[in-house]
């Protein structure tokens, strides 16, 4: 993707008095899809975002969509769309006035349909209701849509789960990730969860003290040894993996994380294969999956006894010590990095390095998205 096709930032700004934090930011975004911003509470996720909105005033605010240049211009030449997390809808208006407000004051005629959005973020049914007849989930849904219906060249959404109960949560991530393939927009989206992140995201930001941290390709950052990523307790990697076919007596999916035959043809070998409850993907689609690092053992030889389905072949390409009693170690499967956090007493017992060639023992593999193709 060439730098015509994406998002250049260049942030500068101070707050506080005596400037006691500072927000000092470069970073090329992809112009397509999901970019997650990820970082403590207090760290600037949320300014950075209102910086690009130009709803904070910054110092310096460079910001690029494509060849346009918008961070000069005034909040409401920016043609941007804006989700809080307070969904600040009106409350005099019900969901389909409150639409028609956004629509009716759109940027331009390329954006999506009203029945569109409506249909996307499954709404129809709220249309007539007031925002007080509305639960925390649903009035998220008619928020993106009215964001969505002001046809934005760019929707930014600063933590819009985050007043949001997790029952509610599910339906809205599925909404966000169907959006991805509706839309020819990019999106910005803060958080400071990393399931919600492993879920929806492409490409993630990780931020500190005002600072970038690292930027790139989820996937490869969630298995980045010296990201303090790696160092949470609910640390997890996602991979893509290809559906291969179902075993209906089980109800259950088999999915391989390379191509379903090898160079020679061959089909690939169970040790790079995975086995889920029953998808209703068809084999060769693509599907992401997420594996805990805690769910993760090592062995030296393939268990030939054991309850567990998921034993993948793979080869040491790293190692890290989190504490004194903790290591993680990284696992490269079929080109994916897979992460195992152990004892220190277990990774010096069997002589683990770089190089060496172990069995993944997989306890949990959770399936964050039916379909990628």
């Amino acid at each position: 993707m060439g730098v015509e096709n994406k998002i250049q930032l260049a942030v500068e700004h101070s707050l506080g008095r005596d400037a006691e934090f500072s927000l000092r930011l470069n970073v090329l975004l992809p112009g397509r899809g999901i970019t997650a911003i990820y970082g403590p509470s207090g760290c600037g996720k949320t300014t950075l975002l209102r910086c690009m909105a130009g709803l904070e005033h910054a110092e310096h605010c460079r910001l690029t969509i494509g060849d346009i240049e918008i961070g000069g211009l005034p909040v409401t030449q920016r043609q941007l769309g804006y989700v809080f997390q307070e969904n600040r809808l009106f409350p005099h208006l019900n969901v389909e006035e409150n639409l028609d407000f956004a629509f009716k004051r759109r940027f331009s005629d390329n954006g999506p349909s009203k029945q569109q959005v409506i249909a996307w973020l499954d709404i129809e049914n709220l249309l007539a209701r007031k925002p007080n007849q509305l639960s925390g989930g649903q009035k998220q849904r008619v928020a993106i849509a009215r964001a969505l219906l002001t046809a934005p060249r760019c929707l930014l959404l600063d933590e819009p789960l985050a007043g949001v109960d997790s029952k509610a949560r599910h339906p809205i991530l599925r909404h966000l990730e169907a959006l991805v393939d509706q839309l020819n927009i990019p999106m910005v989206y803060v958080s400071h969860n990393l399931d919600e992140i492993s879920r929806l995201a492409d490409h993630l930001i990780v931020m500190d003290q005002g600072r970038l941290i690292a930027d790139g390709p989820l996937l490869e950052m969630l298995s980045r040894l010296d990201l303090d990523l790696t160092r949470q307790e609910n640390a997890a990697v996602v991979l893509n993996a290809e559906v291969l076919n179902h075993d209906d007596h089980y109800s259950l999916t088999q999915l391989s994380l390379g191509s379903s035959l090898n160079s020679d043809g061959a089909a690939s070998s169970v040790e790079t294969q995975l086995v889920v409850g029953r998808l209703a993907a068809a084999p060769g689609n693509t599907v992401r999956v997420r594996i805990p690092c805690r769910d993760v053992s090592i062995a030296l030889e393939r268990p030939s006894q054991s309850s567990i389905l998921n034993i993948l072949s793979g080869v040491i390409v790293g190692i890290e010590r989190v504490d004194g009693a903790r290591a993680i170690v990284k696992a490269d499967v079929q080109g994916q990095s897979v992460l195992a956090r152990i004892t220190r007493k277990s990774l010096e017992h069997l002589a683990l390095e770089t190089g060496k060639h172990v069995y993944l023992q997989i306890k949990t593999v959770a399936l964050l998205s039916e379909t990628l193709d």
